[in-house]
């Protein structure tokens, strides 16, 4: 070896213990040598002469760069002496005086892959004007055997991956080639190129079938292109579909084969050609195959192949005349039997492609009014393959029922898998409804038959999935209506338990399908005592499963609201049903989980549905609520007294949460109408419940999470009890307040947003003594940090900064409630002005900073709230802060600044808030504003005098909407003759 030899076998080294700095040396002294005049013939001597792989690969590759690199700067001599060298070798003659041919031939596939590359590179420079002869100069050659024969299919799948393939991005460039080399390859040798695939497969057929398997990839990979003809013809025709069907052939022989007529029925050719071409296949000599053929492989193959001879007989059923249609329908009617049985046992992704088709072969049939009795047996065959196909494989039964990893795999994979099933389902359903409606009744009634089986999960879990997913295509009216099918199946559906009904994914798909056609027992209200017995059984809330039985709860909820009249009947027996479930939250035993099946917000809530309407008896509502809410509220008065349980207090705090979101959920089903009016006994109840729920602030008055619960429950019975609750809220408000933590103050603001709306000017005391406490705490946090927390912020968006961000959106929203109920007055009290110069400037920099209608609505408020009257002003100061520094700040500089973009809707609606508030502070302060605008933050902004005076003219007599229009003009005039930045003053 000399020294490239050497560094070449460091650089190929993967074994790593060749040091790191020889590997270095050795690239760059292989980097040299490439780099010299003579590195081609070096390249061609060493190919001669040397057996170490390695150095023969990075010969090749070496010529394939230079080739690619600088093939125009070549003297001819090199590119002949390249050309012959190459040539030679692949066609296993002697290079010069020396015969080293057979050593590169005999090596790996990489080694003859980049061979075939740099032929290719050659080819791609020289054919056919330089080198013209260069595939007709091997046909000679292919006698000499399989070596031969083998580099003419590796130069010939070379051209097609480097230059003919679309398989691949393309250069404008590249396409031309590519179109000059087919062009003439199919004039000059193209014809002699299939003859000799012919002749080598006939030869070799019974003797190398790897020879033949490399001819046949490459006819594949040239169908697309030459004329069809040289290949569907009595000889070659024949060859192909004898390789398929004849006893003893290989099967990847046969797998070639048949990819090869895969690539024939898929040339894109006219549609009246591409059917006589397709109907002289006589591609039904394959279908014994389907049936025959146990090689998964080869039943993978030819799925695709028939597949994709049904999707052009469907093609060409869409673009061809009458005559043409029915000999394509015909064709097809003949070949579905057979896709429909390679459906359900070939690999998924060919299942895929089959399903692709089925899906636009159904698509079509819209077009055929009536169907005829072929078409209506496929439809019929179609069902029933989406009903195996859709099936979860027994393997993983246990994983998914469970919901280990695997099951959670299998059935998002499976969830996935399905949702092109279930549109085609649809769609079949669409158009062919009486065979999918019977397929489905009929499928149900045989897994009901079966049920007493309980190793048929998959099976039940199909039917009753194909029956939901049936339901996403009828409307509303058609399933309360209930005709044909669901009058059958909803009743057969309702009464049956399976025994596999403990599996999880049947109980869940068996509760969805119930919900989903509960509309059909609004008119058939005699199905609701087997509708609420498959709701509160070990069907439903009461399952063992504990993802099962929270669905169910959740479900039952819905099903309550729907049909919460019709259920008045049944309340004794559903309460009764819930009886344990309930029991759960005033269980002494907190060791337990406090619900197996949820945290009780939905059970809770379906009950105070159905107790909370006026059609059940005061008496008998009286009776129901209070033998809810007594042991409730008596459980949470046990857990609040320290000294008579040994209970730890993250496990109080729990249970008392449980309670909280019970009787919260409860008292959904009661409106303030019966609370106050009619059955003023209920409003009783709910007050002596909020008494003993605001006890748990008093004994836990640091934990938000109780805390949270505690104003949820308050805002219900704002809405429960109406103002009727007043006498609780300064107590309520009061503790609330005493301990919440500043970032807590958000839920507080909320809950007295909900105050203010509801009542109005009523609140006004009760506010008054919390807005001092309220405007400290906040403005405490938020004052010193809000600059950070506009728009432009660069702050990090941490979660301390989310809730500052939150808190102060809140308040500036709570500000905007007080303003517009008429609370402004608020502000102004003794207890509350020291924090009123606070709150301006908080306004004034949201207003400038903040693209938020609100703040500026506060204003335009306070505006009219303070200086009633022309000149009046009922707060010293605020006419001139209004004036001197909000008109000027918020109504032109913000403006001007380039962020307001007019183009955004939301800062289009935000603007005529600011035109809308220069128009209100001219009717209040009149040409003092006017005057002060002009002057001071016109002029500051550069306006031409006619312009400044045409905007007084437009704000003394225009509307809104020309005076709007016409700042916007002004605005972006002034824009364009803006001179560097302005500052806010």
């Amino acid at each position: 070896m000399d020294d490239l030899d050497k560094a070449i076998l460091i650089n190929f080294d993967e074994s790593g213990t060749i040091d790191d700095s020889l590997k270095k040396q050795a690239k760059t002294f292989c980097e040299q040598i490439k780099a010299k005049p003579s590195i081609c013939s070096m390249c061609i001597e060493k190919l001669c002469f040397s057996n170490l792989i390695q150095v023969q690969f990075w010969c090749l590759q070496t010529l394939h760069e230079a080739i690619v690199s600088r093939y125009s700067s070549m003297n001819p001599q090199e590119k002949q002496l390249i050309r012959h060298s190459v040539f030679s070798i692949v066609c296993l003659e002697g290079v010069g005086a020396n015969n080293s041919a057979t050593r590169v031939l005999e090596g790996p596939p990489f080694v003859k892959n980049k061979l075939a590359q740099v032929l290719v590179t050659l080819i791609y420079f020289e054919y056919p004007l330089i080198w013209s002869s260069v595939f007709v100069d091997f046909f000679p050659h292919l006698n000499k055997g399989k070596m031969v024969i083998d580099m003419f299919c590796r130069v010939l799948n070379a051209l097609d991956d480097e230059l003919i393939s679309l398989d691949y991005p393309r250069t404008p460039e590249d396409i031309s080639v590519a179109t000059r080399v087919k062009d003439a390859m199919r004039e000059q040798c193209v014809g002699q190129i299939v003859r000799a695939w012919y002749e080598i497969v006939s030869m070799y057929r019974n003797v190398d079938e790897e020879v033949c398997v490399g001819v046949l990839e490459s006819m594949r990979r040239f169908i697309s292109w030459i004329d069809i003809g040289l290949v569907v013809n009595d000889a070659f025709g024949a060859l192909l579909f004898d390789l398929v069907l004849a006893a003893g052939v290989g099967d990847r022989l046969r797998s070639a084969a048949i990819k090869c007529l895969t690539a024939v029925v898929s040339k894109r050719i006219e549609p009246r050609s591409k059917l006589a071409l397709l109907q002289s296949l006589q591609i039904s000599r394959l279908f014994r195959l389907v049936v025959d053929d146990a090689n998964a492989e080869l039943v993978s193959d030819i799925a695709v192949l028939l597949t994709g001879y049904a999707t052009e007989l469907l093609d060409c059923f869409k673009r061809i005349d009458s005559e043409g249609r029915g000999i394509s329908m015909e064709l097809l009617d003949e070949v579905l039997p057979s896709v429909f049985h390679l459906m359900k046992d070939s690999e998924l992704d060919a299942t895929f492609n089959v399903v692709q088709f089925l899906s636009s072969y159904v698509a079509t049939m819209k077009s055929i009014t009536p169907l005829g009795e072929k078409q209506l047996l496929h439809v019929g065959k179609i069902l029933e393959l989406i009903s195996v196909l859709i099936r979860y494989d027994p393997e993983y039964r246990s994983n998914i029922d469970m919901l280990d990893k695997i099951g959670k795999e299998e059935e998002d994979r499976m969830v996935d898998f399905r949702k092109d099933l279930f549109v085609l389902l649809r769609s079949v359903g669409r158009v062919a409804p009486g065979v999918t409606h019977l397929f489905i009744r009929n499928l149900l009634a045989n897994v009901i038959s079966t049920s007493s089986n309980s190793s048929n999960v998959e099976e039940v879990e199909a039917a009753l999935s194909l029956l939901y997913a049936l339901g996403e295509s009828l409307t509303d009216e058609a399933i309360r209506d209930g005709q044909g099918l669901l009058s059958e199946v909803v009743p057969m559906l309702l009464s049956t338990k399976f025994s596999c009904h403990p599996n999880r994914l049947v109980a869940l798909m068996y509760l969805e399908t119930v919900t989903r056609y509960v509309k059909f027992i609004q008119d058939n209200t005699q199905y609701i005592p087997m509708v609420l017995a498959a709701f509160l059984d070990d069907r439903g809330i009461h399952h063992p499963n504990i993802n099962v039985s929270r669905r169910a709860s959740y479900l039952f909820l819905r099903f309550v609201k729907l049909l919460r009249v019709k259920l008045v009947p049944f309340i004794e027996t559903i309460l009764q049903s819930l009886q344990d479930a309930v029991a759960q939250f005033t269980s002494m035993n907190y060791t337990t989980e406090l619900s197996r099946s949820e945290d009780g917000s939905h059970i809770f809530e379906a009950i105070g549905l159905l107790i909370g309407m006026e059609d059940v008896p005061p008496e008998k509502q009286c009776d129901y609520l209070s033998s809810l809410l007594i042991p409730l509220c008596q459980q949470v008065e046990v857990l609040l007294v320290n000294d008579k349980t040994n209970v730890e207090a993250n496990v109080k705090v729990a249970a008392i949460q449980h309670i909280i979101m019970a009787i919260n959920s409860l008292s959904k089903g009661f409106n303030e109408r019966l609370a106050t009016s009619s059955r003023p006994t209920i409003g009783l109840m709910f007050k002596q419940t909020l008494d003993v729920l605001l006890q748990v602030l008093v004994v836990f008055p640091k934990v938000g999470s109780l805390r949270s619960k505690v104003i949820s429950f308050i805002h219900r019975m704002v809405d429960t009890l109406g103002s009727s609750v007043f006498p609780y809220l300064p107590k309520a408000l009061g503790q609330l307040l005493a301990e919440s933590e500043p970032k807590e103050m958000v839920g507080f603001l909320l809950l007295l947003n909900q105050l203010m709306c509801k009542f109005n000017t009523s609140v006004h005391d009760i506010l008054e003594e919390s807005f001092p406490a309220v405007a400290g705490r906040v403005l405490s946090v938020i004052a010193g940090d809000a600059l950070l927390l506009g728009p432009g912020a660069v702050t990090a968006i941490t979660e301390e900064v989310r809730e500052l961000q939150e808190l102060q959106q809140t308040f500036l929203s709570f500000l905007h409630v007080v303003a517009t109920h008429n609370l402004s007055s608020v502000f102004l009290s003794p207890q509350s002005r020291e924090y009123l110069d606070q709150i301006m400037q908080l306004l004034l920099y949201s207003s400038c900073n903040h693209k938020d209608i609100l703040v500026r609505k506060i204003f335009i408020r306070l505006i009219k709230d303070w200086c009633g009257q022309p000149y009046e002003e009922k707060v010293p100061g605020f006419r001139n802060f209004m004036i001197q520094t909000f008109a000027i700040n918020c109504c032109l500089y913000s403006v001007l600044d380039r962020s307001f973009e007019f183009h955004d809707a939301n800062t289009h609606i935000l603007f005529g808030e600011i035109v809308l508030a220069q128009k209100v502070m001219f009717d209040k302060f009149g040409n003092e504003f006017l005057v002060h605008f002009v002057s001071k933050g016109f002029s500051s902004a550069h306006c031409p005098p006619h312009l400044a005076e045409q905007y007084g003219q437009k704000l003394q007599e225009a509307d809104i909407k020309e005076l709007k229009s016409f700042y916007k003009s002004l605005i972006e005039n002034l824009r364009i003759q803006q001179n560097g930045s302005l500052v806010f003053r």
